[in-house]
Protein backbone atom coordinates (compact mmCIF):
# COMPACT_ATOMS: atom_id res chain seq x y z
CA UNK A 1 0.00 0.00 0.00
CA UNK A 2 3.35 2.60 0.50
CA UNK A 3 4.14 1.62 -3.20
CA UNK A 4 0.44 2.56 -4.36
CA UNK A 5 0.82 4.48 -7.63
CA UNK A 6 -2.47 6.27 -9.26
CA UNK A 7 -3.01 8.06 -12.32
CA UNK A 8 -6.20 10.55 -12.45
CA UNK A 9 -7.59 11.84 -15.82
CA UNK A 10 -9.35 14.32 -14.21
CA UNK A 11 -11.74 15.66 -16.96
CA UNK A 12 -14.24 18.12 -18.07
CA UNK A 13 -17.09 15.56 -18.63
CA UNK A 14 -15.47 12.69 -17.11
CA UNK A 15 -12.85 11.40 -14.03
CA UNK A 16 -11.12 8.10 -14.71
CA UNK A 17 -8.92 6.31 -12.04
CA UNK A 18 -6.02 3.75 -12.53
CA UNK A 19 -4.16 2.06 -9.98
CA UNK A 20 -1.00 0.45 -10.84
CA UNK A 21 -2.03 -3.23 -10.67
CA UNK A 22 -5.63 -3.12 -11.20
CA UNK A 23 -6.07 -0.95 -14.38
CA UNK A 24 -9.20 1.67 -14.16
CA UNK A 25 -10.98 1.38 -10.96
CA UNK A 26 -13.09 4.98 -11.48
CA UNK A 27 -14.77 5.81 -14.47
CA UNK A 28 -17.72 8.54 -13.63
CA UNK A 29 -18.86 11.78 -14.71
CA UNK A 30 -16.90 15.16 -13.32
CA UNK A 31 -20.39 16.08 -11.47
CA UNK A 32 -20.85 17.54 -8.36
CA UNK A 33 -24.68 17.99 -6.61
CA UNK A 34 -24.42 20.66 -3.57
CA UNK A 35 -26.63 21.90 -0.98
CA UNK A 36 -27.29 25.86 -1.20
CA UNK A 37 -28.25 25.72 2.54
CA UNK A 38 -24.50 25.20 3.65
CA UNK A 39 -22.58 24.23 0.67
CA UNK A 40 -22.19 20.60 1.56
CA UNK A 41 -21.65 18.04 -1.01
CA UNK A 42 -25.24 15.51 -1.20
CA UNK A 43 -23.40 13.06 -4.15
CA UNK A 44 -20.62 12.87 -6.43
CA UNK A 45 -20.17 11.43 -9.91
CA UNK A 46 -22.66 9.40 -11.09
CA UNK A 47 -25.02 9.34 -7.97
CA UNK A 48 -24.37 13.49 -9.11
CA UNK A 49 -25.13 13.00 -12.66
CA UNK A 50 -28.78 10.71 -11.98
CA UNK A 51 -29.97 14.18 -10.02
CA UNK A 52 -28.97 16.47 -13.08
CA UNK A 53 -31.72 18.58 -13.99
CA UNK A 54 -34.10 16.44 -11.33
CA UNK A 55 -33.31 18.10 -8.27
CA UNK A 56 -35.40 21.39 -6.05
CA UNK A 57 -34.00 24.55 -6.06
CA UNK A 58 -32.15 23.49 -2.60
CA UNK A 59 -30.09 21.46 -4.50
CA UNK A 60 -27.75 22.47 -7.42
CA UNK A 61 -25.63 20.31 -9.83
CA UNK A 62 -22.34 21.39 -10.80
CA UNK A 63 -19.31 20.64 -13.13
CA UNK A 64 -16.21 22.09 -11.43
CA UNK A 65 -13.73 21.56 -14.49
CA UNK A 66 -14.13 23.77 -17.39
CA UNK A 67 -12.38 22.74 -21.06
CA UNK A 68 -10.04 20.52 -18.74
CA UNK A 69 -8.81 22.85 -16.22
CA UNK A 70 -10.04 23.64 -12.32
CA UNK A 71 -12.80 26.33 -12.25
CA UNK A 72 -14.46 25.54 -9.04
CA UNK A 73 -11.08 24.81 -6.89
CA UNK A 74 -13.39 23.62 -3.33
CA UNK A 75 -15.61 21.59 -5.46
CA UNK A 76 -12.86 20.05 -7.30
CA UNK A 77 -10.95 19.16 -4.28
CA UNK A 78 -13.77 17.50 -3.01
CA UNK A 79 -14.52 15.84 -6.13
CA UNK A 80 -11.06 14.21 -5.72
CA UNK A 81 -10.78 13.46 -1.96
CA UNK A 82 -14.23 11.63 -2.62
CA UNK A 83 -12.82 9.35 -5.55
CA UNK A 84 -9.34 8.85 -3.95
CA UNK A 85 -10.83 7.86 -0.94
CA UNK A 86 -13.36 5.50 -2.70
CA UNK A 87 -10.18 4.29 -4.40
CA UNK A 88 -7.86 3.50 -1.52
CA UNK A 89 -9.82 3.99 1.59
CA UNK A 90 -8.35 5.99 4.32
CA UNK A 91 -5.56 8.29 2.86
CA UNK A 92 -4.85 10.22 6.36
CA UNK A 93 -3.21 6.94 6.54
CA UNK A 94 -1.64 6.29 2.90
CA UNK A 95 -0.62 9.07 0.71
CA UNK A 96 -0.55 7.25 -2.67
CA UNK A 97 1.63 8.77 -5.66
CA UNK A 98 0.20 10.30 -8.13
CA UNK A 99 0.36 11.51 -12.17
CA UNK A 100 -2.26 13.69 -12.97
CA UNK A 101 -3.34 14.92 -16.31
CA UNK A 102 -4.02 18.56 -17.56
CA UNK A 103 -4.47 20.52 -21.14
CA UNK A 104 -1.08 21.40 -22.80
CA UNK A 105 -2.57 24.97 -23.64
CA UNK A 106 -3.08 25.16 -19.07
CA UNK A 107 -1.22 28.14 -17.76
CA UNK A 108 1.24 27.27 -14.75
CA UNK A 109 -1.43 28.78 -12.83
CA UNK A 110 -4.05 26.16 -13.70
CA UNK A 111 -1.49 23.33 -13.44
CA UNK A 112 -1.11 24.43 -10.11
CA UNK A 113 -4.52 24.28 -9.24
CA UNK A 114 -4.74 20.82 -10.17
CA UNK A 115 -1.58 19.91 -8.14
CA UNK A 116 -2.88 21.27 -5.17
CA UNK A 117 -6.25 20.34 -5.30
CA UNK A 118 -4.81 16.46 -5.53
CA UNK A 119 -2.07 17.37 -2.97
CA UNK A 120 -5.10 18.74 -0.52
CA UNK A 121 -7.30 15.42 -1.58
CA UNK A 122 -4.71 13.59 -0.22
CA UNK A 123 -1.90 12.68 -2.20
CA UNK A 124 1.65 12.27 -1.95
CA UNK A 125 3.76 15.72 -2.88
CA UNK A 126 4.41 16.23 -5.32
CA UNK A 127 1.73 15.27 -7.56
CA UNK A 128 2.98 15.26 -11.53
CA UNK A 129 1.75 16.82 -13.89
CA UNK A 130 1.25 15.36 -16.93
CA UNK A 131 0.27 16.98 -20.58
CA UNK A 132 -2.64 14.91 -22.00
CA UNK A 133 -1.34 14.57 -24.66
CA UNK A 134 1.76 12.79 -24.09
CA UNK A 135 -0.14 10.42 -21.56
CA UNK A 136 -2.79 10.02 -24.65
CA UNK A 137 0.60 8.51 -26.75
CA UNK A 138 1.79 6.60 -24.16
CA UNK A 139 -1.53 4.85 -23.61
CA UNK A 140 -2.10 4.68 -26.80
CA UNK A 141 1.26 2.31 -27.13
CA UNK A 142 3.00 4.83 -29.86
CA UNK A 143 6.60 4.77 -29.81
CA UNK A 144 7.17 7.91 -28.05
CA UNK A 145 10.69 6.90 -26.73
CA UNK A 146 11.82 7.06 -29.93
CA UNK A 147 13.54 10.43 -31.62
CA UNK A 148 10.06 9.90 -34.21
CA UNK A 149 7.10 12.01 -35.04
CA UNK A 150 4.12 10.30 -33.23
CA UNK A 151 0.72 12.79 -33.74
CA UNK A 152 -2.45 12.34 -31.58
CA UNK A 153 -5.46 14.55 -32.08
CA UNK A 154 -7.76 14.47 -28.13
CA UNK A 155 -11.23 16.08 -28.18
CA UNK A 156 -12.24 15.82 -25.02
CA UNK A 157 -15.74 17.36 -23.16
CA UNK A 158 -14.17 20.67 -22.84
CA UNK A 159 -11.13 21.15 -24.90
CA UNK A 160 -9.59 19.50 -28.23
CA UNK A 161 -5.67 19.23 -28.49
CA UNK A 162 -3.32 18.08 -31.02
CA UNK A 163 0.57 17.50 -30.34
CA UNK A 164 3.67 15.77 -32.34
CA UNK A 165 5.56 13.88 -29.70
CA UNK A 166 9.51 12.75 -30.73
CA UNK A 167 11.28 11.07 -27.33
CA UNK A 168 9.09 11.38 -24.30
CA UNK A 169 8.92 15.44 -25.32
CA UNK A 170 5.93 17.46 -27.14
CA UNK A 171 7.33 18.74 -30.73
CA UNK A 172 4.57 21.03 -31.74
CA UNK A 173 1.06 21.34 -30.09
CA UNK A 174 -2.03 23.33 -30.24
CA UNK A 175 -5.27 23.56 -27.58
CA UNK A 176 -8.53 24.82 -28.35
CA UNK A 177 -11.71 24.89 -26.09
CA UNK A 178 -13.77 23.43 -29.13
CA UNK A 179 -14.57 19.82 -28.19
CA UNK A 180 -17.39 17.70 -26.78
CA UNK A 181 -19.42 20.47 -24.74
CA UNK A 182 -19.47 22.54 -27.84
CA UNK A 183 -20.76 20.27 -29.84
CA UNK A 184 -23.83 19.30 -27.34
CA UNK A 185 -24.40 23.32 -26.85
CA UNK A 186 -24.47 23.77 -31.50
CA UNK A 187 -27.23 20.78 -31.37
CA UNK A 188 -29.24 22.30 -28.24
CA UNK A 189 -28.95 25.43 -29.83
CA UNK A 190 -30.39 24.36 -33.44
CA UNK A 191 -33.16 22.52 -32.04
CA UNK A 192 -34.25 25.23 -29.94
CA UNK A 193 -34.00 27.05 -33.36
CA UNK A 194 -35.08 24.94 -35.55
CA UNK A 195 -37.68 23.26 -34.01
CA UNK A 196 -38.71 24.93 -30.81
CA UNK A 197 -37.89 22.62 -28.46
CA UNK A 198 -35.79 23.39 -25.64
CA UNK A 199 -33.88 20.30 -24.77
CA UNK A 200 -30.98 19.91 -22.21
CA UNK A 201 -27.70 19.27 -22.42
CA UNK A 202 -27.74 15.35 -21.40
CA UNK A 203 -30.57 15.16 -24.31
CA UNK A 204 -28.31 16.96 -26.68
CA UNK A 205 -25.68 14.10 -26.05
CA UNK A 206 -27.36 11.77 -26.47
CA UNK A 207 -28.73 12.96 -29.97
CA UNK A 208 -25.17 13.43 -30.82
CA UNK A 209 -24.44 9.67 -30.00
CA UNK A 210 -27.89 8.28 -31.48
CA UNK A 211 -26.84 10.00 -35.14
CA UNK A 212 -24.01 12.30 -35.17
CA UNK A 213 -21.42 11.87 -37.78
CA UNK A 214 -18.57 14.34 -38.99
CA UNK A 215 -19.77 13.27 -42.52
CA UNK A 216 -23.33 12.56 -44.46
CA UNK A 217 -24.69 9.13 -43.91
CA UNK A 218 -25.31 6.81 -46.94
CA UNK A 219 -28.40 5.81 -44.91
CA UNK A 220 -29.91 8.36 -43.17
CA UNK A 221 -30.32 7.86 -38.99
CA UNK A 222 -33.47 9.60 -37.01
CA UNK A 223 -34.01 9.66 -33.68
CA UNK A 224 -36.88 11.01 -31.14
CA UNK A 225 -36.44 14.57 -29.37
CA UNK A 226 -38.56 15.16 -26.30
CA UNK A 227 -38.17 18.34 -24.48
CA UNK A 228 -40.13 21.50 -23.45
CA UNK A 229 -41.85 23.73 -26.39
CA UNK A 230 -40.95 27.38 -26.19
CA UNK A 231 -43.89 28.47 -27.11
CA UNK A 232 -46.79 26.63 -25.06
CA UNK A 233 -44.14 25.26 -22.21
CA UNK A 234 -45.61 22.12 -22.49
CA UNK A 235 -43.85 18.90 -23.48
CA UNK A 236 -43.13 17.67 -27.41
CA UNK A 237 -41.15 15.47 -29.70
CA UNK A 238 -40.14 15.93 -32.85
CA UNK A 239 -37.74 13.81 -34.80
CA UNK A 240 -34.00 14.82 -35.45
CA UNK A 241 -32.07 13.32 -38.92
CA UNK A 242 -28.33 12.21 -38.76
CA UNK A 243 -28.51 15.39 -41.88
CA UNK A 244 -29.01 17.74 -39.69
CA UNK A 245 -26.98 17.46 -36.76
CA UNK A 246 -24.42 16.44 -39.26
CA UNK A 247 -24.50 20.25 -40.21
CA UNK A 248 -24.37 21.30 -37.34
CA UNK A 249 -21.55 20.15 -36.24
CA UNK A 250 -19.69 21.68 -39.29
CA UNK A 251 -18.09 24.54 -37.62
CA UNK A 252 -16.89 22.87 -34.63
CA UNK A 253 -14.61 19.94 -36.71
CA UNK A 254 -13.93 22.70 -39.28
CA UNK A 255 -12.36 24.89 -36.33
CA UNK A 256 -10.67 21.61 -34.79
CA UNK A 257 -9.33 20.54 -38.50
CA UNK A 258 -7.79 24.21 -38.25
CA UNK A 259 -5.87 23.59 -35.42
CA UNK A 260 -4.53 20.45 -36.37
CA UNK A 261 -3.11 21.93 -39.60
CA UNK A 262 -1.51 24.85 -37.22
CA UNK A 263 0.16 22.12 -35.23
CA UNK A 264 1.78 20.56 -39.13
CA UNK A 265 3.08 23.85 -40.05
CA UNK A 266 4.83 24.19 -37.07
CA UNK A 267 6.38 20.62 -36.96
CA UNK A 268 9.79 19.50 -38.28
CA UNK A 269 9.84 18.24 -41.72
CA UNK A 270 11.94 15.24 -40.44
CA UNK A 271 8.73 14.72 -38.21
CA UNK A 272 6.31 15.02 -41.08
CA UNK A 273 7.27 11.84 -43.08
CA UNK A 274 6.99 10.11 -40.05
CA UNK A 275 3.72 11.34 -39.43
CA UNK A 276 2.63 10.75 -42.72
CA UNK A 277 4.03 7.01 -42.45
CA UNK A 278 2.02 6.07 -39.22
CA UNK A 279 -1.10 8.30 -38.93
CA UNK A 280 -2.67 10.40 -36.47
CA UNK A 281 -3.85 8.67 -33.84
CA UNK A 282 -7.16 9.82 -32.67
CA UNK A 283 -8.55 10.00 -28.80
CA UNK A 284 -10.71 11.62 -25.99
CA UNK A 285 -14.80 11.03 -26.19
CA UNK A 286 -14.54 12.88 -29.19
CA UNK A 287 -12.74 10.36 -31.56
CA UNK A 288 -16.11 8.32 -31.01
CA UNK A 289 -18.36 10.66 -33.30
CA UNK A 290 -18.90 8.38 -36.58
CA UNK A 291 -16.82 9.17 -39.07
CA UNK A 292 -14.82 11.31 -37.69
CA UNK A 293 -11.10 9.65 -38.62
CA UNK A 294 -12.45 9.37 -42.54
CA UNK A 295 -12.92 13.30 -42.54
CA UNK A 296 -9.97 14.39 -40.75
CA UNK A 297 -7.71 12.21 -43.40
CA UNK A 298 -10.07 13.61 -46.41
CA UNK A 299 -8.93 17.09 -45.07
CA UNK A 300 -5.32 16.94 -44.74
CA UNK A 301 -4.08 13.98 -46.65
CA UNK A 302 -2.96 12.16 -43.76
CA UNK A 303 -3.86 8.64 -42.39
CA UNK A 304 -5.99 8.94 -39.05
CA UNK A 305 -7.20 6.25 -36.88
CA UNK A 306 -9.03 5.85 -33.74
CA UNK A 307 -7.17 4.20 -30.88
CA UNK A 308 -8.03 0.94 -29.27
CA UNK A 309 -10.42 2.42 -26.15
CA UNK A 310 -10.18 6.17 -26.66
CA UNK A 311 -11.52 7.83 -23.45
CA UNK A 312 -9.35 5.84 -21.62
CA UNK A 313 -6.00 6.22 -23.43
CA UNK A 314 -5.33 9.26 -21.10
CA UNK A 315 -5.26 7.72 -17.99
CA UNK A 316 -3.58 4.78 -18.85
CA UNK A 317 -1.28 6.56 -20.23
CA UNK A 318 -0.72 8.79 -16.99
CA UNK A 319 -0.09 5.35 -15.73
CA UNK A 320 2.49 4.16 -17.56
CA UNK A 321 4.50 7.89 -16.90
CA UNK A 322 4.85 7.02 -13.19
CA UNK A 323 7.12 4.50 -14.17
CA UNK A 324 9.16 6.98 -16.63
CA UNK A 325 8.96 10.18 -14.94
CA UNK A 326 12.73 10.41 -15.13
CA UNK A 327 12.68 10.43 -19.23
CA UNK A 328 9.53 12.64 -19.15
CA UNK A 329 11.03 15.50 -16.58
CA UNK A 330 14.20 15.62 -18.72
CA UNK A 331 11.66 16.26 -21.89
CA UNK A 332 9.36 18.48 -20.47
CA UNK A 333 11.18 22.00 -19.92
CA UNK A 334 8.64 23.60 -17.64
CA UNK A 335 8.75 22.98 -13.87
CA UNK A 336 4.96 23.20 -13.19
CA UNK A 337 4.67 20.04 -15.68
CA UNK A 338 7.00 17.88 -13.58
CA UNK A 339 8.46 19.66 -10.25
CA UNK A 340 11.53 17.87 -8.97
CA UNK A 341 11.21 15.16 -6.28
Amino acid sequence: MLGRKIAVDLGTANVLVYVKGRGIVINEPSVVAISRHNNSIVAVGNDAKELQGRTPEAIEVVRPMRHGVVADYPTTEAMLRYFLGKTIGRLSLVRPEVAVCAPVGATEVERRAVREACEAAGARRPVHVIPEPLAAALGARLPVDLPQGNMVLDIGGGRAEAAVISFYGIVAAASIRVAGDRFDGAIASYVRRRHGVIISDRMAEEIKIAVGSAIPLEEELTCEVRGRDQATGLPRTVEITSTEICQVLQDPLEAIIAMLRSVFERTPPELISDIVDHGIVLVGGGALLRHLDYRITRETGVPCHVAENPMECVVLGAGIALDHMDLIRRALPEEEWVPAL
